[in-house]
């Protein structure tokens, strides 16, 4: 091999390994210090896009389990007005009943009016004050709310329910509509309040049913985000020990380059002997 001055080799591929290893030390580094595998698309390209649309679904799914507990939320509000009705429902059965009894005054009759008056009037009430988020559960007409409980936008990302009017008027209770002023008026007044009872019990079963069903949502959903974070963290998390050993392997490579990057530049004193001969 000749003996020349011009180009050192040996000092050209010691300084391109200790660059390199100072570039692998400050990634292990960078590594343990974010406990981020990922901290930037050079680490990852393909890793960078798919621990983004992962990032997406759970955000998404954790707010769709926000929205699920939301809805349940709301039905048990619109629940406890209809618990509440039914409560009314079966006092004006009662009524009814007593009022149906001809051992009754035509004064007692009056008495049992009014009663049964304040509380159709108290239906009314309930049906108009209960509400979420301004809008009313129980009041004329029916009520339909959509919960987004999926993070797409198909109709399975979506429970739908539809929550009919419990005012006094559509149970057909209204106080110009029943009375108990006779015998024979208590007794089809007993006859509404059943079926009123019924229509009542049978949007509560409705109710309580999709409550029932969201919760599943929930259970569902706290799942799937669950696997989805643990995926996540499979692409995106440091692993300590390896980022560690790798470090400990870049630190004791760099500083074996450095050494051989100053035997590569002392091989050239020779030359100096050399020369020296000369004279």
């Amino acid at each position: 091999m000749p003996l020349t001055i011009g180009t050192n080799s040996g000092a050209l591929w010691a300084s391109a390994a200790i660059t390199s290893h100072q570039r692998g030390a400050e990634t292990a580094m960078a590594r343990l210090a974010s406990g981020k595998r990922i901290n930037s698309a050079a680490d990852d390209p393909a890793g960078v896009a798919i621990a983004s649309r992962l990032n997406s679904e759970i955000r998404g799914t954790s707010q769709a389990i926000r929205n699920a507990l939301d809805g349940q939320a709301l039905i048990d509000t619109a629940e406890g007005g209809h618990k509440e009705v039914e409560n009314i429902l079966q006092r004006m059965r009662e009524i009814a009943v007593q009022a149906a009894n001809d051992t009754n005054s035509s004064q007692d009759r009056a008495n049992l009016k009014e009663e049964m008056k304040a509380l159709s009037t108290e239906i009314d009430r309930i049906a108009a004050a209960t509400s979420w988020a301004g809008k009313n559960l129980m009041n004329e007409g029916s009520s339909q709310f959509s919960f987004q409980v999926g993070t797409s936008t198909n109709a399975e990302s979506a429970i739908t329910i539809s929550i009919g009017s419990m005012s006094a008027t559509a149970l057909s209770l209204d106080h110009t509509s029943i009375t108990v002023t006779s015998s024979e008026n208590s007794q089809f007044a007993i006859s509404a309040i059943d079926q009123a009872i019924t229509s009542v019990n049978s949007q509560r079963s409705m109710l309580g049913a999709t409550s029932n069903r969201l919760n599943y949502a929930v259970n569902n959903l706290t799942n799937v985000s669950t696997n989805l974070v643990a995926a996540l963290g499979r692409i995106q998390d440091a692993d300590y020990a390896a980022e560690i050993t790798a470090l400990a392997k870049h630190q004791i490579l760099q500083k074996a380059a450095i050494a051989m990057l100053a035997q590569a530049n002392a091989s050239k004193s020779y030359v100096l002997t050399l020369l020296r001969s000369l004279n």
